[in-house]
């Protein structure tokens, strides 16, 4: 393959990723949504984040079973407490990080 070819294979390769995300974009952004879309559009991030936390809160590696006893998930109920309480990002962080340190030498 010549540069040229390249050259045309990362261009086709760029419109194919980004005109089909950014076509919508430009075609709602000054159009009102109903605020029930508005709505469910912002439960999206919540969601997403729970689906890739709970597999590592809750489930042992390879055998996908609940056990409520894992370091992590036993961490991560004071830090949300904490989370909740202070609503602090980077508090939360560092009292994650500490709570998780502690753990591994307590359990």
């Amino acid at each position: 393959m010549t540069f040229n070819d390249y050259l045309l294979l990362f261009c086709g390769m760029g419109a194919v990723t980004y005109l089909p995300r950014s076509l919508p974009l430009l075609y709602l952004a000054h159009k009102k949504l109903p605020q029930g879309l508005v709505d469910w559009l912002g439960l999206i991030p919540v969601s997403i984040l729970s689906a890739l936390l709970a597999p590592l809160l809750f489930c042992e590696n390879t055998q996908r079973s609940l056990h409520f006893g894992k370091p992590e998930f036993l961490v991560a109920i004071p830090t949300l407490a904490f989370a909740l309480k202070t609503r602090s990002l980077g508090g939360t962080v560092l009292v994650g990080m500490l709570l998780y340190w502690l753990a591994s030498y307590v359990l």
